[in-house]
């Protein structure tokens, strides 16, 4: 039997009372890419950040190549060949690929100077096994984010890592830089390096694991050999029941809600036009950087367009107006939350109350047991979990997150919901209650937007689909029209201008 590259035993993780971790064995083999899966809340980073050196275990062991290792610090993990590549990427934009890349830790000749030439070799020598179209000596700011993410994976084989955890490598990829990721996984793996995957995509767990550990609630529950698995079964060891896949339903009406008329913010939003009716929901799909988040910027209020109009019932907007766009009933679920949805260290009442916050003030002062009943209201039906809106939000899970957000434009009465990437990092449980939640928004006869980047996703929830290239809306897809073949086809210019 292959001995193995990382064995933690009996890993465990107390704050206080709190056990946020329990008894945990995780083992990867040598070569393996091995997936560590769980909803949110199940306890993946916490393993993985005892693993980095960020925190420390209550209790329990980690063997490297059989041999018992103190991880004490970041350096302790980085010195012992543990590298991490975050779902935010670790870098300075100012800063040049090999500076990035030996951040901290200089080359240095005769002991004092940095030696920049030899930096900029090793790089370049690094980065032809990855990307050789990558210069070392570009801003790494310049850089697209799969290329920042193939710098991070370079670094890692700079410091000659025997294990690299990756933690939602793919979340600000396209379906085709995935692809191409994919592959530089396999090829680490072919060259003896192990690799920790953290995803909620199944479909990329299965494209890139040889097998994969399975958390809940802060327990081991299994680990199991992918060929062998599916997703339902996968899912339903995660989540402790099976989860039923509902079919979209339409609730289209003929009454026009939202009139967008050449609307553009040029360079990157080109004259968009576009009506959408009361109960339905409208996807909006595309490659990252086609201007779909631009054109959600606009609608919302947040950023001046160049020329073109917004009306709703009707009635025009005042563009460039966050005010305006809220009073007309207009709410914003932003495609970063932890940047721009929330505030980390306020309560979950005040976070949901922030759009219509002269509601529940009172001369000057908020009247926080109406806003604190409104909320416990609000969220109770959006199933929040755990149930207690004095908690600070940024100590939730991202699927709850974004319950808060979506409950504040409930709770304001919001008409028209624009989401963007909706469930972008949260896992299959919180995802299939999201999608319940734009379901009933419909029904309830809201107007829904939503952008993802994920097929799959667009194809399940859209009663109609506009897809954007360049800027530009290029196709506008209804019934079986709307599959991956047309979506990929159109957001890459190869179908034909459908409009």
């Amino acid at each position: 039997m292959t001995e193995d590259r990382l064995s933690m035993q009996g890993m465990t993780k107390q704050y206080g009372v709190v056990t946020v971790l329990e008894n945990v064995d995780f083992r990867v083999r040598p070569g393996e890419v091995h997936g560590l899966v769980g909803e949110n809340g199940a306890g993946k980073s916490t393993l993985l950040k005892m693993l980095s050196g960020v925190i420390s275990a209550t209790r329990g062991k980690i063997l490297l190549d059989g041999k018992e290792v103190q991880i004490t610090d970041p350096l302790s993990a980085r010195n012992l060949g543990i590298a991490m590549i975050h779902q935010e990427l670790q870098n300075v934009p100012e800063l040049t690929v090999f500076q990035n890349m030996f951040l901290g830790r200089p080359r240095r000749k005769h002991g004092v100077f940095v030696d920049k030439a030899r930096e900029i070799e090793e790089v370049r020598e690094v980065l032809k096994r990855l990307d050789p179209s990558i210069d070392p000596r570009s801003k790494i700011g310049d850089l697209k984010v799969s290329q920042q993410q193939i710098v991070e994976i370079a670094r890692a084989l700079l410091e000659k890592a025997r294990v690299i955890a990756m933690d939602e490598p793919t979340s600000s990829l396209t379906p085709q830089e995935f692809e191409r990721l994919a592959v530089l996984i396999r090829d680490l793996a072919a060259q003896g390096v192990s690799v920790i995957y953290v995803s909620h995509k199944m479909d990329e767990l299965f494209k890139v694991c040889d097998r994969a550990t399975i958390l809940r609630d802060g327990h081991y529950i299994d680990c199991v050999d992918m060929q062998n698995e599916t997703e339902d079964s996968i899912v339903t060891r995660m989540v402790g029941r099976k989860i039923e896949k509902v079919g979209h339903h339409s609730y289209v009406t003929d009454e026009c809600v939202l009139e967008v008329k050449d609307l553009a913010r040029e360079p990157v939003v080109k004259k968009a036009s576009f009506k959408v009716h009361r109960g339905e929901v409208l996807g909006i799909s595309g490659l990252v950087g086609a201007g779909r988040t631009e054109l959600f910027r606009l609608i919302a209020g947040l950023d001046k367009p160049t020329s073109g109009e917004v009306l709703v019932k009707g009635k025009k907007l005042k563009l460039y107006s966050v005010h305006d766009s809220i009073a007309h009933g207009i709410g914003l679920v932003p495609e970063d939350r932890k940047l721009e949805g929330i505030l980390k260290a306020r309560s979950i009442n005040i976070n949901m109350g922030l759009p219509a916050m002269d509601r529940y003030t009172r001369m000057g002062m908020i009247r926080r047991g109406y806003l604190r009943g409104i909320a416990y209201d609000v969220m109770k039906g959006l199933n929040l979990h755990p149930l207690d809106v004095d908690r600070a939000i940024g100590t939730l899970s991202g699927g709850n997150q974004q319950k808060v957000i979506i409950g504040r434009w409930l709770a304001s009465g919001t008409e028209i919901f624009l989401f963007d990437e909706p469930t972008r990092g949260i896992d299959v449980g919180a995802k299939s209650e999201i999608y319940g939640v734009i379901e009933d928004l419909a029904r309830q006869g809201k107007v829904v937007m939503v952008i993802s980047s994920e097929m799959p996703e667009i194809i399940r929830i859209s009663d109609r689909v506009l897809v954007m290239r360049e800027g530009e809306i290029v196709a506008e897809l209804t019934g079986s029209d709307i599959n991956e073949g047309n979506l990929g086809a159109y957001a890459i210019g190869q179908g034909k201008k459908a409009l």
